[in-house]
C-alpha cells in the first residue's frame, strides 16, 4: 500500500536554526524580494495580466511553497516557461479559464506527489527539458521585440514569422532611448559576474543591479534631459493597491475537456523546472530535497494563488 509522503522542510529545518541562519536567510529573502518583483510583473504583463496579479500571484504561491516544499532553500515563484501557455489559455478561454487551469494543475500536481512520481518526473532527460524551455525561451523574445526597440505599431501578428516581417517593416521607428535602456539592462547582467568577483557585490545578482543602475538612469534622462519616450510601468498600467476577493469560478463540463490538455502542460513542467532547480540547490548545499512533498507544495499553491 502506498504510504502518503509529506514531509515539508520547513519544520525539520527549524529544529536546528539559529540566528546565523537567520541572518543568512534575511539577507538572501530581501535580495530575492527585490528582484522577484519586478520579474513578477514582467511575467503577469507578458502572460496578457494585470501587473499586481503577477505581484499576488508570486507572494501567495512563493509563501505556500516555502512552507510545504521538499527543499530548505528553493523559493518558489513565476517562470518564463509558462508566459505562452498562459497567454495561450487566456486568449482562448480568459481569466476564468485561466482559473480553472491552474486549479486543475494544482489536482494533478498534488496526485504527483500523493502516488510518488515526484521520484520519476526528476530523471526526464535534460536534453528535452532544455529544448522545450529554449523553444519557449526564443517565443517569450520574440513577442518582447516591440516593446524592446520602442517601435511604433498598430498591432503584431501572433505567427513567428509574420512577427518578424512586421518588426522589421517598423523598425524605423525605433526609439533609441527605449532601445538602450533595454540593451544596456541585458549587458548589465551578462558583464555583472565578471565585474563583481569578491566581497558583498559578488553575492548580489545583476538582475538586481540593472533594476537599480537603469532605473535611475531612466529617472535622470526625465527630469534633466526631457526623455520621455521611455515607457515605465506606471506609464502602461494602473496598479492597485487593493487585494482582490475571492472567486470561485463557474464550472462547466466542456470547459473542463478542453482545459485538461493544458492543465496537464502545466502540471508537468511545473514538477520539472521545480524539482530540477532543488536538484541544482541540493548540489550547491550538500543537502537533499524531498521531490514528493515539493510537488504536493506546488499542487497547493496552485490552489490557493488563483482563488
Amino acid at each position: 500500500m502506498t504510504t502518503l509522503e509529506f514531509k515539508p522542510k520547513l519544520f525539520s529545518t527549524l529544529r536546528h536554526y539559529d540566528r546565523r541562519q537567520f541572518t543568512t536567510d534575511l539577507l538572501a529573502g530581501i535580495i530575492v524580494g527585490i528582484v522577484a518583483l519586478p520579474l513578477a510583473i514582467a511575467f503577469g504583463i507578458a502572460s496578457g495580466v494585470t501587473p499586481e496579479k503577477g505581484i499576488i500571484t508570486a507572494i501567495v504561491a512563493g509563501l505556500i511553497i516555502s512552507f510545504f516544499g521538499g527543499s530548505k532553500v528553493q523559493i518558489g515563484g513565476p517562470t518564463g516557461a509558462f508566459i505562452i501557455i498562459i497567454y495561450g489559455i487566456i486568449q482562448q478561454y480568459g481569466f476564468e479559464g485561466l482559473t480553472i487551469a491552474t486549479l486543475l494543475a494544482g489536482v494533478f500536481l498534488i496526485l504527483f506527489g500523493v502516488l510518488h512520481l515526484g521520484t520519476i518526473i526528476k530523471y526526464i532527460p535534460y536534453p528535452i527539458v532544455v529544448g522545450f524551455t529554449s523553444g519557449i525561451a526564443l517565443t517569450i523574445f520574440t513577442t518582447q521585440i516591440k516593446d524592446l526597440f520602442g517601435l511604433t505599431m498598430a498591432t503584431v501578428p501572433s505567427d513567428f514569422i509574420e512577427k518578424w516581417w512586421a518588426y522589421i517593416g517598423a523598425f524605423p521607428s525605433v526609439d533609441i532611448w527605449s532601445a538602450a535602456v533595454g540593451i544596456g539592462s541585458v549587458v548589465i547582467i551578462a558583464i555583472w559576474p565578471k565585474i563583481a568577483k569578491r566581497g558583498v557585490v559578488a553575492k548580489l545578482p545583476g538582475s538586481l543591479i540593472a533594476i537599480i543602475v537603469m532605473t535611475l538612469a531612466v529617472v535622470l534622462l526625465k527630469q534633466y534631459a526631457g526623455v520621455s519616450t521611455v515607457e515605465t510601468i506606471g506609464d502602461r498600467f494602473s496598479i492597485s493597491s487593493q487585494l482582490p476577493g475571492a472567486q470561485v469560478p463557474s464550472l462547466t463540463w466542456d470547459v473542463i475537456k478542453g482545459l485538461v490538455s493544458p492543465a496537464i502542460t502545466i502540471a508537468i513542467l511545473g514538477a520539472i523546472e521545480s524539482l530540477l532547480s532543488a536538484t541544482v540547490a541540493d548540489g550547491v548545499i550538500g543537502d537533499r530535497h524531498n521531490s514528493n512533498t515539493e510537488v504536493i507544495a506546488q499542487g497547493l499553491a496552485n490552489h490557493a494563488s488563483p482563488i
